[in-house]
C-alpha cells in the first residue's frame, strides 16, 4: 500500500520547519469554516476598541462652562463673509428678543479678533487677584483667578483683543492658541447665561477642534454669501461640525441681495440662492437671509450694531427673526 499523499505533504513540511510540526492554521480545516467567523468577528471587534481607545486617549473630556446653559458658534469656514459682524448682532438680538436672557459673546477668532471694536469695548479685564503678565494668564490653573467680561449693551463680551495693543499681532503657535483658547473659555467669570455665541475663526482647524473637545456645543450655524467660493468653505465647516458630533442649526445666506437706495434696484452682487441649494444638499434649513446694506457695515464699524442703532430697520429685523429661528432649533435646557 503506498504512502498516503497528504504524510508525504506533512513530511514534507515537517524537514522545512526543522523537524517541528507545522503550526496549525486556526483558519483552516472543518472546524475553522464552522467558527472562524465567531472568532475572527470578535477579533475584529477587540481591534476596534484598541484603536478607539488609542484615538481617545489624550483627548480632553469635555465640561460644560460653568454658569452657562447652552453654547451656540458661529462659523464660517471661509473669511471675509461678515461672520463676525452676524455674530454680534445676533448675540444682541437673542437678548432682545426676550430681555429675561442673559447673553455673553466671546471672540474666539485670537490672531484677528474684532468683538472689541463692534461692541464698543475698550480696557483691560479686571483679574482676581490682578495678573499682569499674559505668559501667566496662559498658565492660569487656580479656578480663583478668574477675568471678569466687559459689558456693553447688556451682552458680557470676552476677547484676545482686551488681552493685547490694539496693533499687535499675535505670533502663537498652535498649541499656544489652544491653550488661550481653553482659558477664555473657563479662565472667564461668565456669571449665569442663558446663551454664549462664540465667534469662531476662519478655517476648520485648532480652535475649531479645542472648542468642540472642550465643552458641549448646543448646536452651531454656518454663515455664508452666496458666492460659489464661500460657498465651498461652508460646506467643509458644516461636514466638520458634523464629524465632531456638534448639531448643525443652520444655514445663514449673507448679503444675499443689494438694494440700490436711490432707485430700488436689487442685484445680486454675489450670487443668488446659493446657500438655498448648499441647505438643500446637506439637508439642512436656511435660518434666514441678511441683506448686503451699507448700514449694517458703518453701524459695527462705529460700535453701535444695527440690531442696538436702528432696531425698526430691514437689517436689524432679518437679525431678529434669525435669533428666533436658532431659539426655537434649540432643545430645552435643563432647570
Amino acid at each position: 500500500m503506498g504512502v498516503p499523499a497528504w504524510r508525504w505533504a506533512l513530511n514534507a513540511a515537517r524537514l522545512r520547519n526543522g523537524g517541528r510540526a507545522p503550526r496549525r492554521d486556526p483558519g483552516c480545516g472543518p472546524a475553522a469554516s464552522f467558527a472562524g467567523s465567531a472568532s475572527s468577528r470578535s477579533r475584529d471587534e477587540s481591534l476596534r476598541d484598541k484603536r478607539a481607545q488609542i484615538l481617545s486617549r489624550g483627548l480632553p473630556k469635555q465640561k460644560p462652562i460653568e454658569g452657562v446653559k447652552q453654547v451656540v458658534v458661529l462659523a464660517s469656514g471661509k473669511g471675509g463673509v461678515g461672520k463676525s459682524t452676524t455674530a454680534v448682532n445676533i448675540a444682541l438680538a437673542l437678548a432682545a428678543n426676550d430681555s429675561t436672557k442673559e447673553v455673553g459673546l466671546l471672540d474666539a477668532d485670537i490672531y484677528g479678533p474684532s468683538i472689541p471694536k463692534m461692541m464698543n469695548l475698550k480696557g483691560n479685564p479686571e483679574l482676581t487677584p490682578r495678573i499682569w503678565s499674559m505668559t501667566r494668564i496662559l498658565l492660569l490653573q487656580c479656578s480663583k483667578n478668574l477675568m471678569r467680561p466687559l459689558k456693553n449693551y447688556g451682552i458680557a463680551c470676552m476677547s484676545m483683543g482686551f488681552l493685547i495693543e490694539e496693533t499687535a499681532p499675535v505670533v502663537w503657535r498652535g498649541l499656544m492658541v489652544m491653550s488661550a483658547v481653553e482659558k477664555l473659555l473657563r479662565q472667564v467669570d461668565w456669571g449665569q447665561l442663558d446663551y454664549l455665541v462664540i465667534d469662531m475663526p476662519p478655517g476648520t482647524g485648532d480652535v475649531q477642534l479645542s472648542v468642540s473637545q472642550n465643552i458641549p456645543v448646543t448646536g452651531a450655524v454656518i454663515i455664508s454669501t452666496p458666492q460659489d467660493v464661500a460657498l465651498l468653505d461652508a460646506r467643509k465647516g458644516a461636514e466638520m461640525f458634523r464629524k465632531v458630533h456638534v448639531p448643525v442649526l443652520g444655514l445663514i445666506q449673507n448679503m444675499s441681495v443689494f438694494q440700490c437706495p436711490k432707485c430700488k434696484h436689487e442685484t445680486h452682487i454675489f450670487g443668488a440662492d446659493g446657500v438655498r441649494d448648499l441647505a438643500e444638499t446637506l439637508g439642512l434649513d436656511i435660518l434666514g437671509d441678511i441683506p448686503l446694506h451699507v448700514n449694517i457695515r458703518e453701524t459695527c464699524d462705529s460700535g453701535q450694531p444695527v440690531v442696538i442703532s436702528q432696531p425698526q430697520s430691514d437689517a436689524a429685523k432679518a437679525y431678529l427673526k434669525i435669533a428666533k429661528e436658532i431659539v426655537r432649533r434649540l432643545p430645552v435646557p435643563p432647570a
